[in-house]
């Protein structure tokens, strides 16, 4: 039985098809559509998952939507209706659209359906509708290597819940508590990023490495002002502070008040102010999450964690969960945000509409690396670079990984694409820019000549797995790249004393380990543990750099440009490679060397996404 899950019209749109539990394909609109954080009707998506299973549109048995469109309705008029009078310019303008879009979003779908995968079957007999958080539920625990598991899903919020612990057992999935709108912790760490000046469902990783840099001399001030903690971890936000409930902005006047002055113009100098509020709403993030996690397991007495939602893509938080050995085991959904909604919509209905029986095991879960995308062949490779006017070598296997190898100790920045793209928001070895960690100057060329963003963001480093516990304090596997680890003392460099009294962006540029491309400012990195059996290509790379140098290490971060997607494609990554100062590009075997190609095909991407 073939089962479609779709999650769109909100942003991160995908699909994902399952047969009887297994998960074939799934991909994000936006790398198809090449426009970031697209909403629309996953069409492209549908596409590929059925090309990838080879199956015609009559196979798919049911097609499941992550959400619940009237119970969001119903939140959205409620909600305007306890605010009154606030809120009617919001409400006066969202209304019509809520009626003839999202009010009937089911013809909606039905009309979509019909474009992309044909009339010839009644695709309103065939749709399912989940909840929002019993998907990200779902994506968290069916597809991890637990029997039995706690479940915590932490976002903004679905149709009413914007938190929940659940309980998985088998095939089995019980919501036991919920907390609901407008009390938000996806939403309270979103108004601050707005605050702070980035952009809203994708600056938050940008607020998350801001943190380190500044000291957290807000807490008592949120704490008093905004929200109230118990001690379990559930919590109440002050809304006389946020405009999200019925306003066209996320914060309001008061709020500005309250932290000495309007939010942060984007692309404006970042001071210490805000540094200093990144850091103290992330230190109330983690105090939250941390109680809710001692609780989950004091009253489930489960001993495995699952962990969903766009809240679980905090990997510092996560990784102070995993120190404190709460739970023995975590597993957290590589597509933790609403693109794995629809990851979880199929599993609900297979295990829970279905009712299937289902086999964990315990030593892997079913994620496939999270390598769920499409992958092309020579001929299409060739094809694309040929449209391109690219000009390109291709090597036998060993020579090809000899040469990477080089080009890494050489200090070259290198575009690395390889097999299926990854599901989620990490670029995980398949569709990457990899580089030496040795240098002391490859954090700031990454960023400001390649990625095009701002110097302070960290890079992450790809490990070995087998050789974690000889350079990070956590020997926990991380093979999506959502732990935060410190790296070992004996790898550090001591911080003379002119430098132990720097503020702010000023240590940035301090060498604080023999691996410094990937050492953020209070020694953390954002691991990803490589293994042999999900990414053996990869594994082997790193293993043969390690034989070169001596370090199993090399950076990852994901093959794109402030502002566009991850790349899916050949061209894609042409683009991507001609526009920046990557020096090498390697699709499957061909190699492609910066100097041999056409500088006509340059476009200058600089000034593109200052805005974003």
């Amino acid at each position: 039985m073939f089962i479609l899950g779709i999650s769109a019209f909100y942003h991160d749109s995908a699909a994902c098809l399952v047969k009887d539990g297994e998960i074939i394909a799934a991909a994000q609109e936006e790398r198809f559509t090449r426009i970031k954080h697209h909403a629309v009707f996953p069409a492209n998506s549908i596409r590929y998952c059925l090309e990838e299973a080879k199956i015609d549109p009559e196979q798919i048995s049911n097609i499941v939507f992550y959400e619940k469109p009237f119970l969001k309705f119903e939140r959205l008029l409620e909600t305007y209706l306890a605010f009154v009078p606030r809120g009617f310019k919001s409400f006066f303008k969202s209304m019509p659209i809520w009626i003839k879009d999202k009010l009937f979003q089911k013809n909606t779908l039905i009309k979509e359906l019909n474009l992309v995968l044909g009339e010839s079957v009644d695709w309103r007999k065939r749709l399912l509708f989940s909840e929002h958080h019993l998907s990200h539920a779902a994506s968290a625990f069916y597809p991890s290597p637990f029997e039995r598991a706690a479940i915590i899903t932490l976002d903004g919020v679905g149709e009413w819940t914007t938190s929940s612990i659940s309980v998985g057992n088998k095939n089995e999935l019980k919501v036991i508590k919920e907390i609901k709108f407008p009390h938000s912790l996806g939403l309270l760490y979103s108004a601050f990023t707005y605050y702070i000046g980035f952009k809203v469902n994708s600056g938050e990783y940008k607020l998350m490495g801001l943190a380190p840099y500044g000291e957290p001399i807000y807490v008592d001030k949120i704490k008093e002002k905004i929200i109230s903690i118990a001690d379990d971890g559930s919590f109440q936000l002050n809304m006389n502070y946020f405009d999200f409930a019925t306003g066209l902005k996320m914060t309001n006047k008061k709020f500005d008040k309250l932290f000495g002055g309007h939010s942060r113009d984007p692309e404006s100098k970042i001071t210490q102010r805000e540094m200093d509020i990144a850091a103290s709403i992330q230190k109330i993030t983690e105090e939250i999450v941390l109680k809710i996690s001692k609780n989950v397991a004091l009253e489930t007495s489960e001993k495995n964690l699952c962990l969903a939602g766009g809240v679980a893509l905090n990997c510092v938080a996560n990784g102070i969960i995993l120190r404190e050995k709460i739970f023995e085991n975590i597993w957290i959904q590589p597509a933790s945000g609403d693109a794995g909604g629809a990851l979880g919509a199929c599993l609900a209905a297979w295990f829970i509409h279905y009712k299937k029986n289902r086999k964990s095991n315990s030593e892997q879960d079913t994620m496939k690396g999270a390598f769920l995308g499409p992958k092309f062949s020579d001929n299409n490779i060739e094809a694309e670079l040929n449209a391109c006017k690219a000009i390109f070598k291709k090597f036998s296997e060993d020579d090809f990984i000899d040469n990477i190898v080089n080009f890494l100790v050489e200090k070259k920045a290198i575009g690395w694409m390889q097999g299926r793209m990854e599901f989620g928001p990490r670029a995980l070895g398949s569709r990457s820019i990899i580089a030496d960690p040795r240098s002391p100057t490859m954090q700031r060329q990454l960023n400001l000549k390649i990625k095009y963003r701002e110097s302070f963001r960290p890079f992450a480093p790809s490990i070995l797995s087998e050789h974690t516990g000889d350079w990070f304090e956590d020997e926990n596997e991380s093979p999506y790249m959502l732990m935060v680890s410190k790296l070992k003392k004996n790898h550090r460099k001591t911080i003379i004393d002119k430098h132990k009294s720097l503020f702010g962006i000023d240590k940035l540029n301090i060498v604080r380990s023999s691996v410094p491309a990937i050492t953020h400012v209070d020694y953390s990195a954002r691991i990803q543990t490589v293994h042999y059996k999900t990414n053996p290509r990869f594994h082997s790379l790193l293993s043969k750099f390690n034989e070169k140098t001596g370090c199993p290490i090399v950076v990852n971060t994901s093959f794109n440009v402030r502002g566009e997607p991850i790349v899916c494609s050949p061209t894609d990554a042409f683009k991507c490679f001609m526009n920046t100062d990557l020096d090498i590009l390697c699709i499957e075997n061909y190699i492609l060397l910066k100097e041999e190609q056409d500088d006509a095909l340059k476009i200058n991407y600089t000034n593109k996404y200052d805005l974003d």
